[in-house]
């Protein structure tokens, strides 16, 4: 799970999501709270509040998902999660982050996080109980 590989401290990151009935409810909300995550929807009829959400997957879809046939469930995930971790963060350059890969635009704010992200390697897994859900954590370790 991305908690246990990054340890953000708790009550450092918040999970943006639409107002989808799977992300109010009480099993999801008690997940999020169990480990001290913030969670914040959209307005209703404000499309804008989900725009940075809906590039990346407008990206994730046209760069990773499109036209593969993946061979089961978990084959998705093992891919879509190092495409997110090796791609997405590490190598992609993003407009809104000064044309920085996420892990280089983080490294910024906390010179260690450079450091600290390279040497860690493996799969993102899905949220506990949430198989539809990657979390990605940019707080600092616990």
């Amino acid at each position: 799970m991305a908690l246990a590989a990054r340890r953000p401290r708790p009550d450092t990151l918040i999970h943006h999501s639409d107002r989808g009935v799977q992300y109010a409810c009480a099993e999801y909300t008690a997940c999020l709270a169990e480990h001290g995550i913030q969670p914040s929807m959209s307005r209703i009829g404000s499309p804008y509040d989900n725009a940075k959400a809906e590039s990346f997957m407008k990206t994730l879809k046209q760069e990773e998902v499109d036209g593969r046939a993946y061979r089961a469930a978990d084959d998705a995930r093992r891919s879509i999660g190092r495409f997110i971790e090796d791609i997405y963060n590490r190598q992609r350059l993003h407009s809104a982050l000064a044309y920085l890969s996420p892990t280089e635009f983080e490294a910024t704010l906390r010179p260690e996080a450079l450091a600290a992200t390279t040497e860690r390697s493996g799969d993102l897994q899905p949220a506990e109980g949430h198989s539809d859900v990657v979390v990605m954590a940019l707080g600092e370790p616990a």
